[in-house]
């Protein structure tokens, strides 16, 4: 499973991309290999559609794919995983169901981090790092530090993480970055 998991896992918001085609081209092109497929105002129609395209503009490289918190498209194109939001179902509803998932969960607090690891969490995601509008009062370094030493399972960092403090990030020791604009810059 692990093998799975990359460093940096680019996540899809297709609103903030001039064009999926080109934005995808040059996050594979600079070596993304781990994406999730992030579109949660899409009605599951158009979201299998978009799916769809999205695995034809990621055919022929190794990639590796998840999709946000909806298991029946995962198991529907055999996706390598699904993204559980902090307020989506336990993952041990899908660990147990569908052990063969790769099953990921965000996690804005540490209480979060520490029952995703418990109930059979393959990796979490800890957010927002650093300032995010909209997105709640940044976690910070610290607060990273400390979730990536209590838990066994690999850490992303998200939120607010550019080319100036990636490297600040990266010396917690998290397993990697998550990002939406991070790696297009």
């Amino acid at each position: 499973m692990k093998n799975k998991l990359q460093k940096f896992y680019a996540i899809t918001d297709r609103k903030k991309y001039n064009s999926l085609e080109d934005t995808v081209k040059k996050l594979l092109d600079k070596g993304i290999r781990m994406f999730q497929i992030r579109e949660k105002d899409l009605p599951a129609g158009e979201l299998y559609r978009f799916t769809e395209k999205f695995l034809k503009l990621t055919q022929g490289y190794d990639v590796h794919i998840f999709i946000n918190d909806r298991v029946d498209i995962a198991l529907m194109f055999d996706l390598d995983g699904v993204h559980l939001p902090e307020n989506s179902f336990d993952v041990e509803v899908v660990k147990s169901n569908f052990p063969n998932l790769i099953v990921g969960k965000s996690c804005h607090s540490l209480e979060c981090a520490k029952k995703a690891e418990e109930n059979g969490a393959d990796y979490v995601i800890y957010s927002p790092i650093f300032k995010v509008e909209g997105k709640g009062e940044p976690q910070g370094i610290e607060k990273l530090k400390e979730v990536v030493n209590l838990l066994n399972i690999p850490v992303y960092a998200l939120g607010g993480i550019n080319k100036n403090n990636i490297q600040q990030v990266l010396e917690t020791g998290v397993y990697g970055i998550a990002g939406i604009r991070t790696f297009l810059d």
